[in-house]
């Protein structure tokens, strides 16, 4: 109705949900026109914003129905967290998290001593945090965008968030804070086959509990568990893939 065109500009100004479906939309809307991120959420800003991957959830699973379609340019301006609420900024650090275990151990160290910081929005942490996630994601996504080998790293503790948020109904826990207890399912499943150590875990939960995230799933039962998860995007002929953690600072799938 706004007579837009291919060469329209689409912008999505705001969190993860507004991100991924402006992105969709331009990726579709006349077999493409070109968008603009400009993330207002730590885990947008940090995340959802950065690698090309926009989707829509399905009742089955989430993120089933989208679109690998980079944007122009991703604009963070971190005085927009000043905005958010305390559950909001807790439930991005899930994600800034992640990096520091699938792929940066000094970032984890670092973490460790700077969660109060980013807690409090302290700026200069922040744009450190901001800044260190997205330099670790693109340099994932820049050698393989179409999540054909490593990028697949980056879902560590998604497929059993993913099944959290499926379960309990989209919006009943922020996509970061069911992240949060499925990487702590994952090191635990780690520490059973004997990938990570006792102290391994302790710091990771310490860390996560710091942070204010949750470190335990609902309960909905192993077998829930396991049929929400055969709808994640991850499964491939047939077969559950999982990212597990070799140490700190290393993930496997």
């Amino acid at each position: 109705g706004a007579h837009c065109e291919r060469s329209t500009t689409l912008i999505a100004l705001g969190g993860g949900v507004i991100g991924d479906m402006g992105g969709f939309a331009a990726s579709c809307y006349q077999r493409g026109m070109p968008f603009i991120q400009v993330p207002t959420t730590l885990l947008s800003q940090v995340d959802s914003s950065v690698g090309g991957k926009t989707a829509i959830n399905h009742p089955l699973g989430k993120n089933m129905v989208g679109a690998f379609y980079q944007p122009q340019l991703v604009l963070a301006d971190i005085s927009t967290l000043d905005t958010l609420a305390d559950r909001e900024l807790r439930a991005g650090l899930a994600e800034v998290i992640k990096y520091g275990l699938i792929r940066d151990p000094e970032f984890f160290v670092w973490l460790e001593a700077n969660i109060e910081k980013l807690l409090a929005r302290d700026r200069e942490a922040l744009a450190f945090a901001v800044n260190r996630s997205c330099a670790n994601k693109a340099e994932v996504v820049a050698a393989d965008e179409r999540e054909t080998g490593e990028r697949a790293l980056l879902n560590l503790g998604h497929t059993f968030g993913h099944a959290i948020e499926t379960g309990m109904g989209y919006g009943e826990w922020l996509h970061g804070e069911a992240v949060s207890a499925g990487t702590l399912i994952a090191l635990e499943l780690s520490r059973r086959m004997g990938f990570v150590t006792v102290d391994d875990v302790f710091r990771v939960k310490n860390l996560f509990v710091r942070a204010g995230l949750p470190v335990c799933g609902p309960k909905l039962g192993a077998a829930r568990y396991l049929e929400l998860m055969r709808h994640d995007k991850k499964v491939q002929d047939g077969k559950l893939r999982l990212v597990l953690l070799k140490g700190i600072g290393r993930a496997v799938i």
